[in-house]
């Protein structure tokens, strides 16, 4: 059986279609992270993109699939990056700087991504959202497998879930605080939450690094 095709008319070639689609992407991430998912039309995303509304629905499906192409490829970056530093043959300590150094840098640059998904990811609903929930925990698992090394190897002093939640937590509200003038670069203001967070946890005073 062919494949069901999508409404409006087909691009003229792959590069073209590549470009709309990334307009698209594009205007959506502004108009999300300005006005919300729930408060954005499809029509609005149409004329920011500059693209027509059978066009539009060609290249997208629907809002909601904007909205999960948007928060997948912006949490599969971030697991990406957790699998690498998890698996490397770092000890804890130095596993858990880059962890808050790779996070704090992600959060920073997709910060408009990250604003998204702490006010619309519940929007995701039936496969989608499992499937960013999964993606989610994946990432969230490295942590605890770097935090749970640590204790283990006397290093740390808990391995917690409820510290790896509130560590995550923390590293998150960066976005609704960081200006990108704001004096301090995406490295110092790593280096200063690493401080604050491993003088709580870490079982010696050495927290050089």
């Amino acid at each position: 059986m062919a494949p069901a095709r999508r409404r409006g008319r087909p691009p003229s070639s792959e590069s073209t279609a590549g470009d709309t689609r990334g307009r698209i992407v594009e205007a959506a991430v502004e108009l999300f992270a300005e006005k919300g998912f729930h408060g954005t039309g499809v029509a609005e995303i149409g004329d920011r993109a500059d693209v027509q509304r059978g066009a539009l629905y060609y290249h997208i499906g629907s809002k909601e699939e904007l909205l999960w192409q948007i928060l997948h490829d912006y949490i599969r970056l971030m697991l990406i990056d957790a699998e690498r530093i998890a698996d490397s043959c770092d000890d804890p300590i130095t596993q858990l700087r880059a962890l808050i150094a790779s996070h704090v840098g992600l959060i920073i640059e997709h910060r408009r991504e990250v604003a998204i998904q702490l006010r619309d990811v519940t929007a995701l609903t039936g496969d989608r959202g499992a499937e960013l929930q999964e993606l989610r925990d994946r990432v969230q698992h490295c942590w605890q497998r770097v935090i749970d090394a640590g204790h283990a190897a006397g290093l740390l002093r808990t391995d917690d879930h409820v510290v790896t939640n509130g560590v995550l937590g923390m590293l998150n509200t960066v976005t609704y605080w960081y200006r990108p003038h704001g004096g301090r670069s995406p490295d110092e203001i790593a280096a200063i939450l690493a401080a604050t967070i491993l003088d709580g946890v870490v079982t010696t005073t050495d927290t050089k690094g």
